[in-house]
């Protein structure tokens, strides 16, 4: 199929506007235009492409399969415009931007690592970071709103279709408070750990199968007093305040076991951990402030390998 001139930008920036918010009403409101505006506009790209590109349902509307393949296009191909004309305006294009996902797991540990490399490097860099589940992130990846997005997401449907490169490998371990009553209990009576809370990952993310099979090894259910989150922040405070335990990625807590703050208990499990990475989208060229990012990444990843493995 050729590219067919009758295709305009908004075109381009309803349909992405509908993948996003997975509603009409959503989109209209995010862009300022009627419902109507926002159903005339993308029935108008469906009648130029002679395709379906959504399912409508009471619930909203889901790409289909002629909208999935589009939107690998269509996303990349508004950003490299809009960087474009960026790029154009005085000065914008000296200082250089890059924006990344970065889950929960990695943003109090690799991350900051990470952002001061570049900011040693690169005086004028700007860096925006999106945190949230990885499902939502890859989504912002593939429409191009992000450049890069950063952790722990191999196991993830989404990540069809785009690339990853793998840092290093990270396993799940159970903390808990200093004095806590667990550190001076014989654990090879595992069936203790069922009685006190436990904080894990959200049901339906990438990790939280990892934070399972660790009760799952030990031979028990999950006790019934559970804090299920992302924010590593609440997960950190919580455990410090009470006598719950902690499933937790070893990135996100290294530096408070390093501190004292927190400490590991020794199980004799391990669970075989997970790819942590960068996903990019090959449909979009990485930009050269993408492009510094990878590289610093790439040399903390190193560091926190070697940290592990001195």
């Amino acid at each position: 199929m050729n590219i067919d001139n009758r295709i305009k930008f908004r075109h381009l920036l309803c349909f992405l506007e509908v993948a996003r918010q997975g509603s009409l009403a959503r989109a209209a409101e995010v862009l300022a235009v009627s419902q109507p505006a926002i159903s005339k506009t993308l029935k108008e790209l469906e009648e130029i492409l002679v395709t379906r590109l959504f399912e409508r349902s009471k619930q909203g509307v889901t790409p289909t399969a002629a909208g999935l393949a589009f939107l690998r296009y269509a996303g990349p191909s508004v950003q490299a415009l809009r960087e474009g004309v960026r790029s154009l305006r005085s000065g914008e294009h000296e200082a250089g931007a890059v924006r990344l996902g970065v889950l929960s797991t990695v943003e109090s540990s690799l991350l900051p690592d990470v952002v001061r490399r570049l900011h040693e490097q690169h005086a004028a860099l700007v860096v925006s970071v999106e945190t949230g589940p990885s499902a939502y992130l890859l989504g912002q990846l593939r429409v191009g709103a992000l450049d890069l997005v950063i952790g722990r997401m191999t196991d993830s449907p989404q990540i069809e279709g785009l690339t990853f490169e793998h840092l290093y490998s990270e396993s799940m371990i159970l903390v808990v408070r200093p004095g806590h009553a667990l550190l001076h209990t014989d654990l090879s009576d595992r069936s203790r750990l069922g009685d006190y809370p436990v904080v894990l990952p959200l049901a339906g993310t990438t990790i939280r199968r990892y934070a399972d099979s660790l009760y799952v090894q030990c031979g028990i259910g999950l006790p019934q007093q559970r804090l299920e989150t992302l924010s590593v922040a609440l997960s950190r405070r919580y455990v410090q305040a009470c006598d719950a335990v902690w499933v937790a990625p070893q990135d996100a807590v290294r530096q408070d076991l390093a501190r004292g703050e927190l400490v590991a208990l020794q199980l004799g499990l391990r669970e075989p951990g997970g790819s942590v990475g960068i996903c990019s989208n090959p449909s979009t060229p990485l930009s050269l402030a993408a492009q510094w990012c990878c590289e610093a990444l790439r040399a903390a990843a190193l560091d926190y390998r070697e940290s592990f493995n001195p």
